[in-house]
């Protein structure tokens, strides 16, 4: 195990990663924290972990040690799950979609996600799944699915037209989905289904590689492609709507492959180059280095397959176990030839999946390095 300096504690976290700009608000060191019924650490108002009463803190470094911008266990997973550069340990890629023509009309890409959730609760392998589920415009939040009624609500990235108060003054596409873990003990759910971006998923195989409640009723981890989250601001909107050549009444959904994907309620589409979003990239987002969430047991994403399916990577012997069983009740499909799959599709997909996750490590040490130069 990677040495760890018990002496760090919340204090340093907000030294090394709050002040920097580096916080990624993911909720992992306030949902874990031991002193959590204690309520030494919450949220603030600009959504950032703070000390909420300094004095009942016990001190254990379990926030520091778990938050993903802090290299702590970071050799402990890579050898765990036998990570090789650059997208780490995979057993297969593959293009697929579901077979249910409701979810593939919701779903961003082709569904998958979706389809093995609803899969997984109806032969009743899981309580629950964690997802995220979009409230307004470029807003989102966590919540615990228990049936497919709740699953199919949080598919894919449709606004709603709706601004809640709490959007008047930020936006943002990035859901805390860790901080719902914590709910997870008061709904007595012991098998869970999480899906989330790397940086969570790292917290959580943190979590799990500890031993620390509750991440051991997480049975499955699904992790999403991510090349970055936006967050600004009110007085940023009408920039952004102006490179997005459109009101955010007007969007229909949104997605990130190759570039930012903009579908318009008239049915235009609009692509975007993604240096051209940039600017309202989150900064953590800028110093993650993980694209094809390396420590999941199948990560999905749109990058490298046809409009309307999503890309699988199945990388562990527990989420290859759960994507052929998804396929053999017919809940999801793949692509072949006569669906307009190739003979090189695999071969395509890895090296477009190597390119943009290299591209995000290269990001990730460039906007490091700055950092550095700054101090």
């Amino acid at each position: 195990m990677d040495e760890i300096d018990e002496t760090k504690t919340f204090k340093d976290l907000v030294k090394e990663v709050h002040e920097p700009g580096l916080c990624g608000s993911c909720g992992g060191c306030v949902s874990f924290c031991s002193a959590g019924e204690l309520m030494a650490i919450g949220f603030g108002e600009d959504g950032r972990p703070k000390y909420l009463d300094e004095e009942s803190c016990l001190e254990c470094g379990i926030c520091y040690i778990i938050c993903p911008q802090i290299s702590i266990l970071d050799q402990d997973l890579k050898d765990t799950y036998h990570w090789v550069s650059p997208v780490g340990r995979f057993k297969n890629i593959v293009s697929a979609r579901s077979t249910n023509p409701e979810i593939r009309k919701n779903a961003t890409d082709g569904g998958v996600v979706t389809s093995i959730l609803h899969f997984l609760l109806e032969k009743k392998m899981i309580d629950g799944a964690v997802v995220s589920k979009k409230t307004a415009q470029f807003a989102r939040e966590p919540m615990i699915a228990t049936s497919y009624e709740e699953v199919l609500s949080a598919a894919g990235s449709r606004f709603t037209g709706i601004c809640g108060v709490e959007e008047l003054s930020r936006f943002s596409t990035y859901s805390p989905t860790m901080f719902a873990i914590k709910e997870i003990t008061n709904m007595d759910l012991v098998k869970i289904v999480v899906v989330s971006t790397p940086c969570q998923v790292h917290t959580l195989r943190k979590m799990q590689s500890l031993h620390v409640v509750p991440s051991h009723v997480v049975k499955f981890v699904f992790g999403l492609f991510c090349t970055e989250n936006f967050s600004f601001d009110v007085s940023k909107k009408r920039d952004m709507e102006k490179i997005l050549g459109v009101n955010f009444d007007d969007i229909e959904n949104m997605n990130i492959r190759e570039d930012f994907i903009i579908k318009q309620k008239n049915g235009d589409t609009k692509h975007i180059p993604l240096e051209k979003m940039e600017e309202f990239a989150r900064s953590a987002c800028l110093a993650c280095s993980d694209f094809a969430n390396d420590f999941a047991d199948l990560s999905f994403g749109g990058l490298g397959s046809p409009e309307g399916w999503t890309t699988v990577l199945i990388r562990t012997d527990l989420g290859e176990a759960i994507y052929q069983d998804a396929i053999r009740h017919r809940f999801i499909e793949e692509l072949d030839k006569s669906q307009g799959g190739s003979d090189n599709l695999a071969q395509e997909q890895l090296e477009k999946i190597s390119e943009f996750a290299n591209m995000k490590r290269e990001r990730a040490l460039k906007n490091k390095n700055m950092d550095d130069n700054e101090k």
